[in-house]
């Protein structure tokens, strides 16, 4: 139960308290890791403190990124390993976990590339003067990931963070993060120096409540539920911290007559059954041209009708939820839209041989959803597709932009100016224009509007987010 990594070593929380880990395949305890609470936090947010006034603060751009350069080597070796884990803790399939874990080793390369790249720019000011402005680290980042993708998030996170020099305290998510203790001793093994990455699970409520409100703490990115993004918020505004927030989304994928059909079906498809729908930027609705609704979602329900899910070693489509709270709530979300008369087109299936005690949930597609039904504005988090017809272009802006959230667009269109049209009006922190999410995407800047939270992670962006410029005026002569 030495799940915590304080100062560069592992312990058990101070109260000795302790969380099981589920694999939601099967329902059934496999690990155990430890519950910290707040002192456990406190001794973290201290190390991470100490480690930027000793060690880590006195590292040079140049070595920083020769630690996550190293990193991400031992984590291309360990790749196997590392994939097993994940697929057992999350319950996705094994080439997707695989697959996961190649973009983790990406962050650490990518960003261990940009470490010694982050400069400044001389300002023109007042004769007899020099100014310039430079970019320094923020002091103590604390960040707060879900259990969806621990693995990713791990290295989209911490990554960028370590490459500016921040100190950090991690709190992963209970429901999965046994894959991000062996992440963080990767970057141990690869010379990261003890204090710069401190972990602590736990609990949302009491460790993560406790991060987000340490006043030792200078940022705090957060991924997970609006509800708790508000938390989050509050807590920071009274310390004055800045946050950058990752809060979901309910993503159009918008087809038009024009568009290659045979293209787009396979990519809109595997946009909400990826990860069983658990996540924040699964294209959950897709708009359709009235003339072409009735053929496009025939096919779109042929498609759902063969999809299977199934355990990690089954390599089916999508695994199971994360938990029976999860499996719970999007089938309340089911429930509701079928009593409500909104017609389900098609369903998946649960694979022959998986535990009747698994958190499975066949894919589901819905036609006809009106849009202002909850299908067709909140998130449901799950592998349900709400498809919805549109009248012309501007019907088509109205219906993307009609939910609280702004997170990805798709759009598929063969015509130019359209699709230029659409890229401007579409309230959306990211578009795609004939596909959709671009594999892992690391280079990009990611985010959203509105309820999908604020601020921008992965490519360039994130560094800018984890840093603070200062001016340093000189007058000479």
């Amino acid at each position: 139960m030495q799940t915590l990594l304080i100062n560069g070593t592992w312990r058990t929380p101070r109260e000795r308290l302790a969380l099981d880990v589920v694999d939601p395949s099967t329902g059934k305890t496999f690990a155990e890791i430890g519950r910290g609470r707040a002192d456990d936090i406190d001794d973290a947010v201290t190390a991470a403190r100490a480690s930027l006034s000793d060690s880590w603060g006195q590292f040079t751009a140049l070595e920083r990124s020769r630690v996550l350069l190293r990193a991400a080597s031992l984590v291309s070796g360990q790749a196997d390993e590392l994939a097993k884990l994940e697929a057992r803790e999350t319950g996705k399939p094994l080439r997707v976990a695989r697959a996961e874990i190649d973009v983790v080793a990406r962050y650490f390369e990518f960003y261990g590339g940009a470490a010694d790249k982050v400069g400044g720019h001389v300002i023109p000011y007042l004769a007899g003067h020099n100014a310039v402005a430079t970019r320094e680290p923020l002091g103590v980042t604390a960040h707060i990931i879900p259990w969806n993708y621990p693995a990713v998030m791990f290295g989209r996170s911490i990554a960028p963070a370590l490459a500016v020099g921040n100190a950090t305290v991690l709190k992963p998510a209970e429901d999965a993060c046994l894959t991000t203790l062996k992440l963080a001793q990767i970057l141990l093994d690869a010379g990261l120096p003890a204090g710069a990455l401190n972990v602590v699970t736990g609990t949302g409520d009491e460790a993560g409540a406790a991060l987000a409100a340490h006043p030792g703490i200078d940022f705090i990115s957060f991924t997970g539920s609006p509800r708790v993004g508000t938390l989050v918020q509050q807590a920071a505004a009274i310390n004055h911290v800045r946050c950058v927030l990752e809060l979901g989304g309910k993503s159009p994928q918008i087809v038009f007559d024009d568009a290659d059909l045979d293209a787009a079906l396979p990519v809109i498809v595997n946009a909400i059954v990826q990860n069983a729908g658990q996540t924040c930027s699964a294209g959950s609705r897709v708009l359709i041209a009235r003339d072409s609704y009735a053929s496009f979602t025939a096919r779109l329900a042929e498609a759902f009708s063969a999809l299977q899910v199934g355990a990690p070693e089954h390599d089916a489509a999508c695994g199971p939820l994360i938990n029976r709270t999860q499996l719970e709530r999007v089938t309340r979300f089911v429930d509701r839209a079928s009593r409500d008369g909104v017609a389900i087109l098609a369903r998946g299936r649960i694979k022959d041989g998986t535990s009747p005690d698994g958190y499975f949930f066949a894919p589901t597609l819905f036609g006809n959803v009106p849009r202002d039904h909850e299908l067709a504005r909140d998130e449901v988090f799950g592998p349900v597709l709400a498809a919805l017809p549109f009248d012309s272009e501007e019907h088509a802006i109205a219906l993307a932009n009609d939910t609280p959230y702004g997170l990805v667009t798709g759009v598929w269109t063969r015509d130019g100016d359209r699709q230029a049209r659409m890229a401007r009006r579409v309230r959306s922190g990211q578009v795609f224009i004939n596909c959709y999410g671009a594999g892992a995407g690391v280079e990009l800047p990611f985010g959203g509007f509105g309820r999908s939270g604020y601020g921008r992670e992965k490519g360039l962006a994130a560094l800018e987010e984890m840093s603070a410029v200062k001016t340093v005026v000189h007058r000479y002569g």
